[in-house]
């Protein structure tokens, strides 16, 4: 059976609260923190509200981004992944086809990144 989103979180960062509401707040700060360490890198476009931000966020959308990000990290960052695209459709030196990928999400970038790393397999 899965996981709930705080077990998962729980779980990835070692907390072990007798009392659950320390927990679940300790659990979504760590995570809150764990993501924006990550974001900081340039590897994020920030579109938050000004009111709201990560912290009113739900945990299992915060561990999609948190897995995105390190996913992202480890292939070179937001750059590294427009590159690679623009390299893998053969457009190395079109840097106006390379600029449409700035304006989008982290996420979908990486989305992108893994479609078109698929269809190269085949």
């Amino acid at each position: 059976m899965k996981q709930s989103p705080l077990a998962a979180i729980k779980a990835r960062f070692d907390i072990d609260e007798t009392d659950p509401t320390k927990a679940r707040k300790a659990a979504k700060s760590k995570l809150v923190a764990a993501v924006k360490k990550l974001a900081g890198d340039d590897n994020w476009l920030d579109r938050a509200s000004e009111g709201k931000g990560l912290e009113h966020v739900s945990n299992k959308k915060l561990l999609r981004i948190l897995t995105t990000l390190e996913a992202v990290k480890e292939a070179g960052g937001r750059k590294g992944l427009i590159e690679s695209l623009a390299s893998g459709e053969g457009r190395d030196k079109d840097k106006h086809f390379a600029s449409r990928f700035d304006s989008w999400t982290t996420p979908r970038l990486y989305d992108h990144y893994r479609a078109a790393k698929k269809r190269s397999a085949n």
